[in-house]
C-alpha cells in the first residue's frame, strides 16, 4: 500500500496551568480524508479523556480556529467547524496546537511528520479514524485525581496489601512473596 497517510506528532505540553516535562507525547497515523474531529477524538481517547464535555479546538498557524462553532463563548463564535474539515489542509512539517477544556486548558502541540506513512505497515490495518501507533511518558489525569476518591484535599491512602486482590493471577496469590527480581514461594 502505498504511503498515504500523515504521522502526527502530538506532545502535551501543559495542563491545570503547569507546563509539563518531559511532555508525554503520541505519534498518530491519520488519512486525509479524516476530519479535525475524528483527530481530536483520537487525541483524547490517547491521553485518557474521560469527561468530554468540555469545549476544546485547534488553532493553526495562520490564526484559524477550528472546532464547534457556538454562540455561547467568543472562542467558540470564531470557530471554523472542525466536523467539515479534512486533515488534507495539512501539510507535511505543519505545526499546530490543539486545546481541550478551556477551563483546565490542556495545551498540545501537533506536528504533522516530514513524511507520509503506510496505514498497513504503521498500523496493520487501514482504520476509519486516526490511530495511534507509538506513544512515551505518563498521561496525567484528567482532573488529575490520583486515586478514585481523591477531592483534592485529603491525604493520599495507604497503599493496600496484596490481600485486597482476589487470587485470580499468580502474582496476587497471598502464598507468593516478591523479591527485586525473582518470585518465590512463602515458607
Amino acid at each position: 500500500m502505498p504511503r498515504t497517510w500523515l504521522s502526527i506528532r502530538v506532545d502535551l505540553v501543559a495542563g491545570h496551568g503547569e507546563m509539563l516535562w518531559p511532555r508525554p507525547g503520541r505519534l498518530f497515523a491519520a488519512a486525509t480524508t479524516h476530519t479535525f474531529e475524528q483527530l481530536a477524538t483520537a487525541i483524547d481517547d490517547a491521553f485518557a479523556r474521560w469527561d468530554r464535555s468540555h469545549l476544546h479546538q485547534f488553532t493553526r498557524g495562520d490564526g484559524s480556529e477550528l472546532g464547534i462553532p457556538s454562540d455561547e463563548n467568543e472562542i467558540s463564535a470564531r470557530a471554523i467547524d472542525y466536523r467539515r474539515v479534512k486533515l488534507a489542509q495539512l501539510q507535511l512539517g505543519e505545526q499546530f496546537a490543539y486545546v481541550f477544556d478551556f477551563g483546565d486548558q490542556w495545551e498540545h502541540l501537533c506536528t504533522v511528520g516530514p513524511r507520509r506513512v503506510d496505514p498497513i505497515e504503521t498500523l496493520g490495518i487501514r482504520s476509519d479514524r486516526p490511530l495511534p501507533y507509538f506513544g512515551w511518558g505518563d498521561i496525567p489525569d484528567q482532573y488529575r485525581r490520583l486515586w478514585d476518591a481523591d477531592d483534592g484535599e485529603s491525604p493520599r491512602p495507604r497503599r493496600p496489601k496484596q490481600s485486597d486482590l482476589p487470587p485470580l493471577l499468580w502474582s496476587w496469590r497471598q502464598d507468593v512473596l516478591w523479591d527485586a527480581a525473582t518470585p518465590r514461594r512463602r515458607r
